[in-house]
């Protein structure tokens, strides 16, 4: 008896791997994209939560003393913030809307990110001082 043995893939074992490999793809890959999408929100969320405080630490330290911290009389004088305290500037790819501050006042001041053509916006609480 002479039995012969089959080597390699049928084309009906090729095109069921093929067909495996679409659906996993088209269930997995929204899922990516969507988690893409909050990784950011949740980035755009956090630097705006650190512009806020690194806003109150600011305005406590130079409060105290003059020569800690630095002055801020604009919403874009906040990153300088953030920088002092954290040793780091703002990522690229954020904006911060200039708006003026006086002195003792607290304004809402608007955070935006740009990457890769999408924009998103929130906002942070700034406290002026000189």
């Amino acid at each position: 008896m002479n039995k012969s043995r089959q080597i390699g893939i049928t084309l009906v074992e090729l095109a069921m791997v093929v067909v495996v490999i679409g659906v996993l793809a088209t269930v997995v890959l929204p899922k990516v994209v969507r988690a893409d999408a909050e990784s950011r929100g949740s980035a755009l969320k956090e630097i705006a939560s650190s512009l806020s405080s690194g806003s109150a630490i600011n305005y406590a330290l130079r409060k105290e003393n003059e020569a800690q911290g630095v002055a801020v009389s604009d919403c874009a004088d906040v990153a300088k913030t953030m920088k002092l305290h954290a040793g780091t500037a703002l990522p690229a790819g954020y904006a911060i809307t200039q708006a003026a501050i006086t002195a003792n006042n607290t304004v809402a001041c608007t955070l935006t990110q740009s990457l890769d053509g999408k924009a998103a916006t929130a906002t942070f609480t700034a406290t002026g001082i000189s």
